[in-house]
């Protein structure tokens, strides 16, 4: 097999992926190879291939994967060869087919969570992890609204919310996608137009609003985060699938109950091994558990990477999208 991966030379539209022939190399020290078996798609590596997040260029694309660790260099520990291993986040380059990179990246999988579970849920569970417990730090009977909820992140987040006892209004683009919210356990599932959404919300919960929004669509979504939210509540904007989120006076913040903003990003909340394996160990719980179904709507092959971004930047997918070599 002639190993390859997906990249850009310039910043554009999905016609800038192109398909590049590779040779594997040698892990240096502190690296580990692996074999590719599952990658992940994420809403970032459109991101990133628009010039919206710029990258130096050329570069690789996509930020998760799963698969085999095939050789490792020196100084690696708590890896060994043949281990079934995960990651998310690095630099781009996940589309490949193999992949050295540095090991303190990589999580090793549980017998429980698959190569293809794991590409799926990586960034997706992770991001979920960080927003609900260290971020947003939700407790349980609380109200939160969730953007996007029948989407990779968004479906995560409604079961893992839901498992610790907050109330979730669930929102999706579609009758369809709010049933499947709904199946997902939120407490209400909603589809109606975003300049009703503010009304619905403050109908559902006595005039109070949600004391947290989580909000991974951005500039079509902002106004309905804003009317929405609790006095002193916070909006969790960690996402841009209908472009950024518009500039915004301070004071808006002060008139819609002297709320809170932010506007997180994983790298921050797993900077090193041991938070990045905690936040896997939390999610891999969650799974085993029960509480989280990681479902896999879509696959395409790594060649079509293309096709694939095309479908979730026109929002045709539901939960996670992966790519197989």
């Amino acid at each position: 097999m002639t190993d390859f991966r997906m990249m850009i030379r310039e910043a554009g539209g999905p016609d800038r992926i192109e398909r590049e022939t590779i040779t594997p190399t040698e892990p240096g020290k502190g690296e580990a190879r692996v074999r590719q078996s599952a990658i992940g798609l994420n809403f970032i590596d459109i991101y990133q291939r628009s010039g919206l997040y710029p990258l130096p260029l050329p570069s690789g694309m996509g930020s998760e994967a799963a698969g085999v660790v095939e050789a490792i260099g020196d100084d690696v520990e708590g890896i060994a060869v043949g281990d079934r291993v995960a990651y998310a986040g690095g630099p781009p380059g996940a589309y490949a087919t193999v992949r050295t990179l540095d090991a303190g990246l990589l999580v090793p999988l549980p017998d429980a969570i698959s190569n293809e579970t794991a590409a799926a849920a990586m960034l997706k569970g992770g991001t979920a992890a960080y927003l609900i417990g260290p971020c947003a730090k939700v407790e349980p009977g609380q109200a939160v609204l969730v953007h996007a909820a029948a989407g990779g992140v968004g479906s995560i987040l409604v079961q893992w919310l839901t498992a610790i006892g907050a109330t979730v209004i669930a929102h999706a683009g579609s009758p369809e996608k709010a049933e499947h919210a709904k199946s997902l356990g939120a407490a209400h599932a909603l589809s109606c137009p975003m300049d009703q959404l503010a009304d619905a919300i403050r109908g559902l919960t006595d005039g109070d609003g949600v004391v947290t929004v989580f909000d991974g669509i951005g500039k079509a979504s902002w106004d309905a985060s804003l009317g929405s939210i609790a006095r002193r509540g916070l909006i969790v904007s960690y996402g841009n699938a209908s472009g950024a989120v518009p500039a915004f006076e301070m004071l808006a913040l002060m008139r819609a109950g002297s709320i809170f903003v932010t506007r997180p990003t994983m790298g921050d909340y797993a900077r090193t091994p041991a938070e990045r394996r905690a936040l896997a160990a939390g999610l891999f719980e969650k799974i085993a558990a029960g509480d989280v179904s990681i479902r896999i709507g879509q696959r395409f092959s790594l060649g079509q990477a293309a096709d694939a971004q095309c479908a979730m930047a026109a929002r045709e997918t539901m939960g996670s999208t992966i790519l197989l070599p």
